[in-house]
This record gives C-alpha cells, sequence and structure tokens, in this order.
C-alpha cells in the first residue's frame, strides 16, 4: 500500500459525513507506518473501543469505511474464531464482528454490513508472519504462498466494501 496522509485518509470515507470524518482520531505517527507490508490500513480507535476504521485502496480509488462493534453482541472468550480477511485463527476476543453503515441512500436509512475481522485489524501483518496470532504454536501452517494470501485478503476485503456499496 502507498504511504496515505492525513488529508487523503479522511476524504476517502464513504459511509460517514465529511464532519464525521473530520473528526475521527487518526492512527499516531502515520510516518512510520509499515506501508509495504499493509494491504489496507485499519486502526481502532483507541478514544471509543467500539469504533474502527479501514481505509483500502482499490481499483476506482482509496475506499474508507467506519466500522463499529454492534451492541449486544455477545464475546466468548473461550472460543477461537477465525477472520473472514485473512483467514488467522485468534483465541478469545482476537476476532470482532464488525459492522459499517452502508454508503448512500441505504446507509442514511440505517442499513448496515458485517464480518469478522481480527481485532487488531492487523490482516497484513498476520498474513505475512510479521505480527503471531496468540494460537501460532497451535495452528497449522498454511502451504498457500505468500502471494496468493496476500490476494485473499485483497479479494476477500473488496467483497466486504462491495456489500458497502450495495443498495
Amino acid at each position: 500500500m502507498e504511504p496515505m496522509g492525513e488529508k487523503e485518509i479522511r476524504a476517502s470515507f464513504v459511509n460517514c459525513s465529511k464532519g464525521e470524518a473530520s473528526r475521527i482520531n487518526l492512527p499516531v505517527g502515520l510516518d512510520g507506518l509499515p506501508w509495504a507490508d499493509l494491504d489496507f490500513l485499519g486502526w481502532r480507535d483507541p478514544g471509543a473501543p467500539d469504533r474502527s476504521y479501514i481505509v483500502a485502496p482499490r481499483a476506482d480509488g482509496v475506499v474508507g469505511v467506519t466500522l463499529r462493534v454492534p451492541q449486544g453482541v455477545r464475546r466468548s472468550f473461550t472460543k477461537t474464531t477465525v477472520c473472514s480477511l485473512c483467514v488467522t485463527g485468534h483465541p478469545g476476543s482476537g476476532v470482532s464482528l464488525l459492522a459499517a453503515r452502508k454508503a448512500g441512500p441505504s446507509g442514511r436509512q440505517g442499513n448496515t454490513v458485517g464480518t469478522y475481522i481480527c481485532a487488531d485489524l492487523a490482516c497484513s501483518l498476520y498474513v505475512r508472519g510479521k505480527k503471531r496470532s496468540q494460537l501460532a504454536s497451535a495452528r497449522y501452517e498454511e502451504t498457500l504462498p505468500l502471494e496468493d494470501r496476500i490476494a485473499r485478503i485483497v479479494m476477500n476485503l473488496d467483497a466486504f466494501l462491495d456489500k458497502v456499496f450495495e443498495e
């Protein structure tokens, strides 16, 4: 992923108002992020733990979406769950159900779409072995080449983002 600045990130959001985008807490140290190892920029809002954000390059430009942990969702801290983007298994609360308000009129009516994603949104780093799940020792090693695992993240994220744009 190419490095991005604050203005480009804020302008990319498609499922919130410009005012809301201007108030998003961006990740600290944008200049120091491992951009070459990222397929998308994802972060949790440190001031509001139920809020997360994803900014991703797509064929038609950079797209940002706001995400929330749905209210009333019970989390099991004993089960193993798998991220729908990178297919990394995590114990307990290592994967979160995150919901994105849909873009456009559908989103203004309150419609959302959700998926299970690594709670820290570090999917790209897990796939590249730069970060390890707590299940790393018990995890089966994938035989899929790195390039194919990266393509899978991009494909899975694109499918989720397509749902954000669906009417």
